[in-house]
C-alpha cells in the first residue's frame, strides 16, 4: 500500500503541473480574448501545427484526468473520501479543494474541449461557430485558471494547514 500511495502522490502532483501549468501558460501567452477573426483562410493551417496541438491538448486533458483519479485514490486509500466529499470536520478542506477539482475537470471535458475542437478545426464547424467557440474557450479556460488559484490552496492546507480551518 505504500507504494500505491507513493505512486498516486507522485502522479498527483506531477500531472497537476501539467494541467495547472498549462492553464497558466495559456493565461501568460493570451492575457486578453482576441477573436477569431472572420476572414480567416482555414487552408494556411499547418499539418504538424494540428499534430502538435492535438498531442498538447491531449498531454493537457489526459493530466486532468490523472490527477483527478490519483487524488481520488489517495483520499480512498486513507478512508477519508466520504468525509472528504461530504466536506465533513477537518476533511472539509481538502474535499473542497476535490469539489472545485471536479468542476474543473468538468469544465475541461464537457465545455472547453467541445468547443476548442472546433475552433482547432480538429471537428468540421462553420466560421461563425469557430468565432463563438473561440470566446467559450476563452472564458472556460480562464475560469480553470481562477480555479486553480484556492485548488492548491485547499491542497496545500489540506496537509499543512489544517488548523487554520479548527
Amino acid at each position: 500500500m505504500a507504494v500505491i500511495d507513493l505512486l498516486a502522490r507522485y502522479a498527483h502532483l506531477l500531472f497537476a503541473l501539467v494541467w495547472v501549468g498549462h492553464n497558466y501558460a495559456n493565461f501568460i501567452q493570451n492575457p486578453r480574448f482576441v477573436p477569431l477573426q472572420n476572414g480567416i483562410d482555414t487552408s494556411t493551417l499547418n499539418r504538424d501545427l494540428e499534430q502538435r496541438m492535438k498531442r498538447e491538448h491531449g498531454i493537457f486533458r489526459y493530466a486532468s484526468l490523472v490527477v483527478w483519479i490519483s487524488g481520488l485514490l489517495m483520499l480512498w486509500q486513507r478512508g477519508w473520501l466520504e468525509d472528504a466529499l461530504l466536506l465533513q470536520g477537518p476533511l472539509a478542506v481538502i474535499g473542497l479543494g476535490a469539489w472545485i477539482g471536479t468542476l474543473m475537470l468538468l469544465n475541461l471535458w464537457l465545455v472547453l474541449w467541445p468547443h476548442q475542437k472546433k475552433l482547432l478545426g480538429f471537428v468540421p464547424a462553420s466560421l461563425e461557430e469557430r468565432v463563438r467557440c473561440s470566446r467559450i474557450t476563452f472564458l472556460s479556460s480562464r475560469s480553470n485558471t481562477i480555479l486553480s488559484i484556492p485548488l492548491l490552496f485547499l491542497m496545500a492546507a489540506g496537509g499543512h494547514g489544517l488548523h487554520l480551518f479548527s
